[in-house]
């Protein structure tokens, strides 16, 4: 159980439930229900052993606190996940509502067993141990088949080391989905990409080989494809876009869009993970909540490329 107040607010409560939720209790000295409530939820927290966490907010000092989540009455309890409020409760509820509440939010023992190997993962790979970090993820992904991102992380990584059997039944539940997962459908095009170098004669040419093709025919769109895959290979992300971009620009549908499908794979693959906001970088809190700082947010490199070539996809499509 944590007091929480607007100086420790933003990491013990924002920042906190990215990881593990949170439930913030409003309540107040003179509220008699508050009395009966609190205890409980210090009591649950104990028995969920970590399945969340308990934050307590006094409504009458933390006023602007309470002003800016709209507490009207007291006790109300408010769920955070992922930085953001997801559910709430007013009043000194029974416990087994209070359960009936936390059981419908919170994750089972084995997903946060799974959250927990995929933790330890990211830190192995962190730490440069790849071998570690890919049974760790295996791990997770057998603790919890329903994690998205650590199926996703699980593939990309198999991909990037060169076991494409094991990524591609990875991949397999989730290229049968209708619709697909952009994500999914982006490490499938890389898959399919590495495979073909690995099995086709023209991934072991140089790129001088290609070159003497297309110049004869600037319309042998097979040549110019082979091309971008083998560039892909080689990690020649911008040039290969720059390849592909030749074949949409002279036929958009040219092998049921191929080159189209793999260039918006290759801008999801390269597009940067979201960075953990600042909250003194924007003058507000994740959860809205006005700070006094105002510092500028320097600007990705990568996101820069990736933008300027959304552009030139989308003037070649118009």
């Amino acid at each position: 159980m944590i007091d929480v107040t607007m100086h420790n607010f933003e990491a013990d409560v924002i920042a906190a439930s990215q990881t593990t939720p949170v439930l913030v209790d409003f309540w107040a000295d003179w509220c008699g229900p508050c009395k009966s409530l609190g205890p409980l939820l210090e009591k649950l927290e104990v028995a969920y052993e970590g399945r969340f966490k308990l934050a307590k907010v006094n409504a009458d000092v933390e006023q602007e606190l309470a002003s800016a989540f709209g507490i009207k009455s007291l006790p109300t309890c408010i769920l955070l996940m992922g930085g953001r409020p997801v559910d709430g409760f007013m009043g000194a509820v029974p416990e087994g509502k209070v359960r009936e509440f936390l059981d419908k939010h919170l994750p089972s023992d084995e997903t946060v067993a799974a959250l927990a190997e995929a933790q330890e993962a990211e830190q192995l790979l962190d730490a440069g141990d790849t071998d570690a970090a890919l049974q760790k993820m295996r791990e997770a992904l057998s603790l919890n088949p329903q994690d998205d991102d650590t199926r996703y992380h699980l593939a990309k990584l198999l991909i990037s080391v060169g076991e494409l059997e094991e990524a591609q039944a990875a991949l397999a539940p989730k290229l049968s989905e209708i619709p697909q997962q952009l994500r999914f459908e982006a490490l499938s095009q890389w898959l399919q990409t590495l495979q073909f170098v690995s099995t086709d004669a023209r991934g072991g040419w140089g790129i001088e080989q290609f070159d003497a093709l297309i110049a004869q025919n600037k319309r042998d769109f097979d040549t110019r494809f082979a091309k971008a895959r083998v560039l892909i290979s080689a990690g020649l992300m911008e040039a290969a876009m720059d390849e592909l971009l030749e074949i949409i620009m002279r036929d958009k549908t040219w092998n049921d869009q191929a080159a189209r499908k793999t260039y918006v794979a290759l801008l999801e693959l390269m597009t940067p993970p979201p960075v953990k906001a600042d909250p003194a970088a924007h003058g507000k809190s994740a959860g809205g909540i006005e700070l006094t700082s105002n510092s500028t947010v320097q600007t990705d490199p990568q996101a820069e490329l990736v933008s300027r070539y959304r552009r030139k996809l989308s003037m070649a499509l118009n």
